[in-house]
């Protein structure tokens, strides 16, 4: 039975948590907040508090660093702190990695790192990417560090946008003007997010990048219209003027190829708690 440790036991850390251990895997987490950590606790879910400030900071946490499988899930918080301060935990947490007996490695990312230029293709994994191209260059870097002279296994999933639960997109842009309507989604829904994480150890998809998107691109006016219409959320004030060539599409066609099932294809169908 593998153990599996989650650093950011968060939106989608605890859902994975809680999902990995009804899989008879052994599990445990961190999070940064006390209030928070006494509050997993009694779900059952064992977690430590673990900060990185940049340095570790926290009580128990060696025990994150005793599994086989590491999950990273912190993402950066730019406006905050600034992407140096991110890149500097990541530097502090690889050494952790590197004098741990971690052998396999997830490090969540997002499909913010390609080009911001919308354009007929879909970007691929295969895409090549450089500081002068990317859309965001501190994810770039964080890659970069994971990927570097390592003696780990590693899989990268960059994740589109975080759809389920509490966040619905018709509900952010209710009553708004000039919305864009006419451009495709990547979106991809909780679960989804919390199963191709978990397909990945379960399989063994080690060494590899996987865009997590829904196959399905949605157009967003139709989105909000689902999202008025099931859930009562105002719909945008008006729309910006349509134009062709605008989209921006994530391809989600390697990781189908690799026999992922979604439980939720088309961003359309997602289901949400209002």
């Amino acid at each position: 039975m593998k153990k599996v440790s989650i650093i950011g036991l968060g939106w989608i850390g605890l859902p994975l948590a809680n999902h990995l251990k009804s899989l008879g895997i052994e599990v445990v987490g961190s999070t940064t907040s006390l209030d928070k950590l006494s509050r997993i606790q009694s779900e059952g879910i064992p977690a430590v508090h673990f900060e990185l400030n940049p340095f570790p900071q926290g009580k128990g946490f060696q025990a994150l660093f005793q599994a086989e499988v590491l999950i990273v899930n912190i993402p950066p918080r730019s406006r905050t702190q600034g992407p140096d301060f991110y890149l500097e935990q990541l530097k502090f947490l690889r050494s952790m990695i590197d004098q741990s007996p971690i052998k396999k490695v997830i490090f969540v990312s997002s499909t913010g790192i390609y080009p911001e230029m919308p354009r007929e293709e879909e970007y691929s994994e295969d895409f090549t990417l450089s500081l002068e191209n990317c859309g965001n260059q501190t994810l770039l870097k964080a890659e970069q560090m994971m990927e570097k002279d390592r003696n780990f296994d590693l899989a990268i999933v960059r994740f589109g946008g975080l759809m389920g639960g509490e966040r619905i997109p018709g509900k952010y842009f209710a009553g708004k003007e000039n919305v864009a309507g006419h451009t495709r989604v990547n979106f991809i829904h909780r679960n989804d997010a919390v199963g191709i994480l978990a397909w990945i150890i379960e399989n063994e998809f080690w060494n590899e990048v996987f865009n997590g998107v829904a196959p399905i691109h949605s157009l967003r006016k139709e989105i909000y219209e689902r999202n008025h219409q099931d859930l009562g959320f105002p719909l945008p004030a008006s729309y910006q003027p349509a134009k062709a060539g605008e989209d921006r599409l994530i391809s989600g066609k390697k990781i189908l190829e690799a026999s992922f099932q979604f439980e939720y294809p088309d961003p359309l169908d997602f289901k949400y708690q209002s």
